[in-house]
């Protein structure tokens, strides 16, 4: 007969140690929750602790910059509109002005389109609640 090798720290014989296999979905992650509540019962707990969670931080939340996204707006539909520009006169369906002009407003363009992008992107996610982003991020447009 083999004994059986025992945990020292512990003192548990290593027969009593039960082990499964993890299904391909799981993740490992261990959740807090019982295991014995239906699976779409313990999505809507999960979703509203999230919830409350959140609107207890929204109202500590700083005020929106609406001026600075209509700014942000505005930034980014006429850069939008000069890339559009630029690269129809370079493919020469608007005139047959060629690069001369066209690589100019393309340029414009796409330094008018990225800081309204970047900006709208922020103030999106702020609104969103992401993590990481709040409105405080945007530039403020106060005299």
């Amino acid at each position: 007969m083999v004994p059986s090798r025992t945990n020292v720290a512990a003192g548990i014989p290593s027969s009593k140690v039960k082990y499964s296999k993890l299904s391909s979905t799981d993740s490992g992650h261990i959740h807090r929750q019982k295991e014995t509540l239906p699976a779409e019962a313990s999505f809507k707990l999960q979703r509203c602790t999230v919830r409350a969670h959140i609107l207890k931080f929204k109202r500590s939340s700083t005020k929106i910059p609406y001026k600075a996204i209509a700014c942000a707006t505005a930034q980014f539909l006429i850069g939008t509109f000069l890339v559009i520009v630029g690269c129809l006169l370079l493919a020469g369906h608007i005139s047959k002005v060629g690069a001369n002009r066209a690589v100019p407003v393309l340029i414009v363009g796409i330094l008018v389109f990225l800081p309204g992008f970047y900006h709208l992107f922020i103030a999106y996610r702020a609104h969103r609640g992401c993590q990481g982003y709040s409105f405080s991020d945007l530039p403020t447009c106060d005299d």
